[in-house]
Parts: structure tokens; C-alpha cells; sequence
């Protein structure tokens, strides 16, 4: 089989490796398409973990046909289309400690490869309606859009307002709608805010131009229910200003830095919730795929679709940014 790995945190490989063997409670894929997240890009680097074991194989979102099962597996057949959840051992419930070092693309390796063998129970039949780019981007991105609306109580008349045009915050725009709540977004492309509203948002602003775009948030909305907050130091303190008295600000990402002076008073005088989300679990996943098959309308947005040869090229320059949606990589023709 061919696969991205990272021998030495820098620039990714592709190589060629024996197939792996498929144990018990396993199952075998045939990978069709994976999807680049900013995490990847991160643990290529060695910035995500440093003390991540190598070589790795990259990569924890992917679309793939069941090959092969192993001893004691149900509930799957060969040739089903499945999406290998990113935490293999979060099967319900809440997060663990052993959990979450079951995680796909490190420490587990990833799913940047023509095949793997991932844990057959963390294996959800993809949603039949959708490509194989567009499935591929389901398990981190639009679990963690999911799993973040489910902490801020997201229903019918809430309002949450999504950082970005990435793949979580445009997942959490469309999914946000499919719950009847009102979304807003941030960005700063006046063009990608067009296309947001065209998607179902409400507004847009621009926070080039209007750099507290977290009060002018507050001012018209009278604060959000929930911030899907994917910037973390660099927009914590306008997030804070944008949510309402006893709202929540879930904390899924860290493209504008890991450390922030945080206003705590913001915090704590106004009852706010600032809850970490690291994706979610096997169940999340079930349920949002659920959700998709009853609302075939709501699709994901793909932003480009790359050859598999160009994988490595296509994460070095994830950083830059500019994407509206997710970024695709086709593994098999």
C-alpha cells in the first residue's frame, strides 16, 4: 500500500508499506478519500506532540470500503462505505483519559493511506446520498460542528455564531440551520461571508475591518447562545464579548495561538461556559450521519479536491488558509 508518513517532524513522505494485518474487532479499508484538517498539518510539524512516536502515518479523516474483517466483528459487512470515527475507543459517554489517546493520525496512526485496518466497532456506515469527497469530511469537522452545538443546547430560535469559513465553522453554519437556529459568521473575505449568507447564514462581519466584531455581535444580537470558537487565543477575548449572559463558548481549535490573557471577569460575572471540545464520540458520529440522512439538502461544502500524489503538498500549505470548507484529498480512482 502507499501512505503519507512523517519519518521526522518536517516534510511528509509518500512511501510504500506492507498492507497491514487485520486483527480482532478490526476491519480492513480500501481508502476512497480523506480530508486535510489544520491538526494534521500540526503533528506533521511536531507541534501538536512533540513526543509522538515516529514514523507516523498521517491523517484522521477518510471515507474507505471494508476489505477484510477481522475475528469477532458485527454489524459490518465487506464492501460497506464507512467512516472510521477519530477517536477509536470513544464509543459513548464522556471523554475519558484512555479514550482520548486512541486518536487517529496520532498517537494511532492515521488514515493517510490506500488501506488501514481501524477498530470496526469506531466504523459508521457513511450516509448513502454523499460522495466519497464529501463523507470523507464528516468525521472530525462536522462531528466536532455537531458535538459543539450539542454542548451549547442548540435548538429551534438559538443563535451561535461560527469563526471562519473552514471546515468546522461552515459545518456548524448548515448544521446549526438544519437545528432552525440562527447563525453568524466571522471572516475576512467579504466575498466568503457572501457565500455564508448565500449557505444560510444570517450576517456576516468582517473582522479585518471591524475589529470588535464581538460587540457588534452583542449589539445585535443581545449575545449568542454559543460561540463555535475555532481561533482560541487570538479571538477568545471578542468571543467573550460576543456570547450572552449564561451562554457557551465551545473551544475546538487554535489557528490564532495557544496562549491568551483571558478577561477571567468576562468569565465568571456573567456565568459564561467554556467548554473544550476535542471532536466526539463514536455515538456523535451515528448521530450526525442520522441527522444527514433525514436532511439530504444539507451537504458538505468541499473546498478543492486534490490527487492523492499531492497530498503532502496540499498540507504544507494548509496554513495559508483562504478555503471555504474542506479541503479533499482522492485516494483511490
Amino acid at each position: 500500500m502507499r501512505a503519507w508518513i512523517v519519518a521526522s517532524f518536517g516534510t511528509p513522505s509518500l512511501v510504500e508499506m506492507p498492507d497491514p494485518v487485520v486483527g480482532p474487532g478490526e476491519a480492513l479499508l480500501d481508502v476512497r478519500s480523506v480530508a486535510l484538517n489544520y491538526r494534521d498539518h500540526l503533528m506533521m510539524r511536531g507541534s501538536y506532540d512533540p513526543r509522538q512516536k515516529l514514523p507516523l502515518v498521517l491523517g484522521s479523516d477518510a471515507v474507505g470500503v471494508v476489505r477484510e474483517l477481522g475475528p469477532g466483528v458485527a454489524g459490518l459487512s465487506v464492501g460497506d462505505r464507512v467512516c472510521p470515527a477519530f477517536h477509536s475507543a470513544w464509543i459513548r459517554g464522556p471523554l475519558e483519559e484512555g479514550a482520548r489517546r486512541g486518536t487517529l493520525g496520532g498517537p494511532r496512526p492515521g488514515v493517510f493511506a490506500s488501506r488501514v485496518a481501524v477498530r470496526a466497532e469506531a466504523c459508521v456506515k457513511a450516509p448513502a446520498h454523499l460522495s466519497d469527497e464529501e463523507a470523507a469530511t464528516l468525521p472530525c469537522a462536522g462531528v466536532t460542528a455537531w458535538r459543539a452545538l450539542d454542548e451549547g443546547n442548540v435548538q429551534a430560535g438559538s443563535t451561535v455564531l461560527a469563526l471562519g469559513t473552514g471546515g468546522v465553522s461552515v459545518f456548524a453554519l448548515q448544521l446549526a440551520r438544519l437545528r432552525g437556529a440562527r447563525p453568524f459568521v466571522t471572516s475576512s473575505d467579504d466575498e466568503r461571508i457572501a457565500r455564508a449568507i448565500a449557505l444560510g447564514a444570517e450576517a456576516g462581519i468582517n473582522y479585518r475591518s471591524d475589529p470588535q466584531w464581538g460587540k457588534t455581535i452583542a449589539e445585535r444580537t443581545g449575545g449568542v447562545d454559543l460561540v463555535v470558537e475555532v481561533g482560541g487565543a487570538g479571538t477568545l477575548g471578542e468571543s467573550l464579548r460576543a456570547v450572552k449572559t449564561g451562554g457557551t463558548i465551545a473551544l475546538v481549535g487554535n489557528l490564532a495561538g495557544l496562549n491568551a490573557e483571558v478577561p477571567l471577569a468576562r468569565i465568571f460575572m456573567r456565568g459564561v461556559r467554556v467548554q473544550g471540545v476535542l471532536v466526539g464520540s463514536v455515538e456523535d458520529q451515528r448521530s450526525l450521519f442520522r441527522a444527514l440522512e433525514a436532511h439530504p439538502d444539507v451537504r458538505p461544502v468541499v473546498a478543492s479536491v486534490h490527487p492523492f500524489e499531492q497530498l503532502g503538498e496540499a498540507l504544507e500549505r494548509f496554513p495559508e488558509g483562504g478555503h471555504f470548507g474542506k479541503v479533499v484529498v482522492r485516494v483511490a480512482t
